[in-house]
């Protein structure tokens, strides 16, 4: 029996909408995936806590709020710190397209934005796990 992928699918930060993230955690489950969700108002040290403790293979953020910048490069911190240099970092959300290539540098694989599908994203995600 092949062990599935596991996807923590994060809401850091005060960002109090989360449709677009259950929707994507629901597409994840539905392709066959394991999907763990944080819920609501998450710090950067409880999400690399609950992906070190769930043993993850992907940490998918979600955010809205604008904190993007400041939030993702800290959650890839934390996560490396833990030793967990294998995890796929990914991130969607409303995040400008100019802001992309920095969280890229920062260690967030892809950026998904707003509009993107969700086969594009488990097709993505199929792609780069190791």
């Amino acid at each position: 029996m092949e062990k599935r992928v596991r996807v923590l699918v994060a809401k850091p930060g005060l960002d109090g909408h989360d449709r677009g993230a259950k929707v994507v955690a629901r597409a994840l489950r539905d392709a066959g995936f394991e999907v763990i969700y944080t819920g609501l108002r998450q710090t950067p040290e409880q999400i690399a806590e609950a992906a070190l403790q769930e043993d993850v293979n992907v940490i998918a953020l979600s955010l809205l709020s604008g904190a993007h910048n400041h939030l993702f490069p800290r959650i890839v911190e934390l996560i490396r710190e833990k030793g967990m240099t294998d995890v796929l970092m990914i991130g969607g959300g409303v995040i400008p397209d100019a802001d992309i290539p920095a969280l890229k540098t920062a260690g967030i694989a892809e950026v998904f934005t707003p509009g993107t599908s969700t086969t594009t994203i488990i097709d993505y995600i199929n792609a780069n796990v190791n």
